[in-house]
């Protein structure tokens, strides 16, 4: 643990419904609050209990919303790179200087240990400055008599809906990529986790013009009516693969530009040359310790048999270790679920994989203290035809399933409508790339998973999404392509 991520824990606050309730969280429309008239509860994951409230957008606050972003487009889209980059090395800064009191509040509503709840902050930091970084480049055209150049333009308001799982970085990369393309941004934050969003829209105040960053607050319609909003000109959206279907569909009559980061039913497959000790760590550390709530988890786990063994009982040791608990308590390591639906969600597939066979290594204990906790899971004599096989869990259970031919395995792991991300593990890295040149992924790690830079772009295959996200693909995304063609001789 980092000493800042330390000392949090000295300066957490007690009464955590208290202090949130002295926030007085507003929503941000056009550099001002925007009161609601009615607010809506959220529950402390970690304990089930009352922990603060929100304001409930109404259909006003998604055309005010809109209003203000459109009118302030007219002046931040012609600014230049520089005054952008300005701006959002500004909003990184802010971020940064109060990043105690972000991971306090990322923490409490996520329920996430507050040292992991840090860490998200940090890279939120570190990716608005490395956006802030990127210039889009121009490219010229040879043709005779004529000056050709190609320019990326800005697209007009960006509606931004992020998830519940990360929402401080899913949330912030996708305004860091619409600012600096020259957009300007609604933000609508999952109502599972809307208080870092809020806080977010305050500190914009400080560092940017009124209107060009927007923050409303509200269940599902307040997102169904920014996608259908006729002045929104892009959705950039992360969460599931269904959902974005719908806002999909929703956005084609006005053909809209879209983001969408999906579901990911990501495979790991174990060659028995692999290091055993670096794969349960890196797999427990993603996909249980955090509760599964990552979308490029390892969710499906194809191990060869020679050491189909050795890699269980590892997950198994570090599985039986972890301690659920307060998570403003330094002891406690494990990431409850965010949420009552995705608890039940997870308990039913934990429910179909014994119905059809599948036998419970260790885990799938209900707890007995409060919370939304699930034990890190591992199922063994299962197969594909079972929700956890086929489907994103997106929780603490992860299917262990033996292979003897490594062409089958690849195969088992293409088998899937997801394609986000896939891993090879082998200490012969050759063999490695050859294999991993053969999943049907966007990202194909070698002894490693789930592991991303904002440098580094995001692509996704099959089901698992539509466009690129992260380094200067994310704000491309958020751009337009402008052929400018001058005439200057016959």
């Amino acid at each position: 643990m980092t000493k800042e991520a330390e000392n949090l824990y000295a300066t957490a606050p007690g009464d955590r419904p208290a202090w949130l309730a002295q926030l007085d969280l507003q929503m941000t429309i056009d550099g001002e609050d925007a009161p609601a008239n009615a607010r809506s509860s959220l529950t402390d994951p970690c304990t089930e209990e009352p922990l603060a409230t929100y304001p409930d957008a109404e259909m006003a606050h998604v055309d005010r919303s809109v209003e203000a972003a459109k009118r302030a487009f007219r002046n931040w889209s012609q600014t230049g790179w520089d005054e952008r980059r300005e701006a959002l090395d500004s909003l990184a800064k802010a971020i940064g200087e109060n990043h105690a009191e972000l991971a306090i509040l990322l923490a409490c509503e996520t329920g996430r240990p507050l040292r992991k709840a840090w860490h998200e902050i940090h890279f939120s930091v570190e990716f608005v400055r490395m956006i802030a970084g990127v210039k889009l480049p121009a490219r010229r055209f040879d043709q005779p008599g004529r000056e050709i150049e190609l320019t990326h333009r800005p697209l007009g308001v960006s509606g931004a809906i992020a998830p519940w799982n990360a929402p401080v970085i899913l949330g912030i990369a996708k305004v860091a990529n619409a600012l600096l393309a020259g957009d300007t941004v609604v933000l609508r934050p999952s109502p599972f986790t809307p208080l870092t969003a809020l806080y977010l829209g305050r500190l914009g105040r400080s560092v940017l013009p009124p209107g060009v960053f927007n923050v409303i607050t509200g269940d599902a319609s307040i997102g169904a009516a920014l996608t259908v909003h006729p002045d929104v000109a892009k959705i950039s959206f992360t969460g599931s693969t269904a959902t974005g279907r719908r806002i999909a569909a929703a956005a084609a009559p006005q053909l809209k530009r879209l983001t969408l980061e999906l579901g990911g039913n990501d495979a790991a497959i174990v060659l028995k040359d692999a290091d055993v000790e670096a794969f349960a760590d890196k797999v427990f550390e993603i996909s249980l310790g955090n509760a599964g709530h990552f979308c490029s988890a390892a969710k499906r786990l194809y191990i060869h048999s020679d050491v189909f063994a050795d890699v269980r009982d590892a997950l198994m040791a570090k599985a039986e270790a972890v301690v659920c608990g307060d998570n403003f308590d330094p002891s406690t390591t494990m990431t409850p679920v965010q949420n009552r639906p995705q608890f039940d969600r997870i308990w039913s597939v934990i429910d179909d994989a014994v119905a059809h066979g599948g036998r419970v290594v260790t885990g799938a204990a209900r707890e007995a203290g409060p919370g939304l906790f699930i034990t890190p899971t591992l199922f063994e004599d299962i197969s594909h035809g079972t929700m956890l096989v086929d489907e994103e869990q997106f929780g603490p259970v992860l299917p262990l399933i033996p292979f003897d031919d490594l062409e089958d395995a690849v195969a088992m792991a293409n088998d899937s409508e997801y394609g986000l991300g896939g891993s090879i593990w082998s200490s012969d890295l050759d063999q490695a790339t050859e294999w991993a040149n053969r999943l049907e992924t966007g990202s194909a790690w070698i002894n490693d998973h789930g592991s991303f830079s904002a440098s580094v772009p995001m692509p996704s295959a099959k089901q698992s999404g539509i466009g690129t996200d992260y380094a200067h693909f994310g704000v491309a995304e958020h751009s337009r392509l402008m052929i400018l063609n001058r005439k200057v001789s016959d």
